[in-house]
């Protein structure tokens, strides 16, 4: 089993938005199953990957996601990301008046363009760049960040996250669902391992995400699948690391699930 490793968030107050720079860029690379603790900061964020797949949690929801989507973070909210696979990752923080309206207030999953994933790698990813800008350097800096904030207006919003319960004991039980979707395939031997009885976590789904366990593991499945998909598995293998017999059976559950065959649902999502 390969070894966690967590890490503390690495001084994002040294990329704090500014008047001059109202939008920074950071990159940085995170092993497989590498891990940046819990924290939260006074700015909204965007984060993505150029390569491999992360998760990005919060208290109330967690987002898997492959390198063409992004997870929008609004400012004050308490979250962590995780490598699924070794992860180039990207960050984007953005002063809070950059972007207006109700929507940019809530966590999100968003569609990246290939415009915009270009401008990301094009910004300057130091806090305090040595040599200082010259005027042509900020510039261009400026026109970048102004084309940055129009693709993210322009950017599709997709319905990716997963809700995370509040009671503890089926919190832990979600969180090992996350971390290994398919060594379970029902609520019975996930109750025996989880100490509680099918019935209790049954209500609990009900009550703390208003959902089925069925229901929940199938998003779940949804979005483990989406990122093996865009690693270009094949629909056989995609099936057996989720725990399905055949690909036929995971076939079913998707197009009973989001009412289209996995084939449309992994280009359209």
């Amino acid at each position: 089993m390969a070894r966690r490793q967590s890490f503390p968030a690495f001084s994002p107050e040294r990329f704090a938005p500014t008047a001059a720079r109202p939008l920074r860029a950071k990159a940085r690379v995170l092993e497989h199953l590498a891990d940046i603790q819990p924290h939260r900061h006074d700015w909204a964020q965007l984060v993505f990957s150029m390569t491999g797949a992360v998760r990005v949690s919060t208290e109330a929801s967690t987002y898997i996601v492959p390198p063409s989507r992004a997870v929008w973070i609004p400012p004050g909210i308490v979250h962590a990301v995780t490598a699924i696979e070794q992860a180039d990752l990207r960050t984007l923080y953005l002063g809070a008046e950059l972007l207006a309206g109700e929507a940019w207030t809530v966590g999100r999953v968003l569609e990246v363009s290939p415009l915009l994933r270009e401008l990301a790698a094009a910004l300057p990813g130091d806090p305090d760049p040595a040599p200082p800008e010259t005027p042509a350097d900020a510039e261009r800096r400026h026109s970048i960040e102004r084309l940055v904030l129009i693709e993210l207006q322009r950017a599709r919003p997709l319905a990716l996250g997963v809700a995370l319960p509040q009671d503890a004991r089926l919190r832990k039980l979600c969180e090992a669902m996350l971390r290994e979707p398919g060594r379970h395939a029902g609520l019975d031997d996930w109750a025996a391992e989880a100490g509680a009885s099918p019935r209790t976590l049954s209500r609990l789904f009900r009550e703390q995400l208003g959902t089925s366990f069925a229901q929940w593991r199938s998003q779940l499945l949804l979005a483990h699948a989406l990122t093996l998909a865009a690693r270009g598995r094949p629909m056989n293998l995609i099936a057996s690391e989720l725990g399905y017999a055949s690909a036929s059976a995971f076939t079913a559950m998707v197009t009973r699930t989001v009412g289209m065959p996995p084939s449309r649902f992994f280009a359209e999502a």
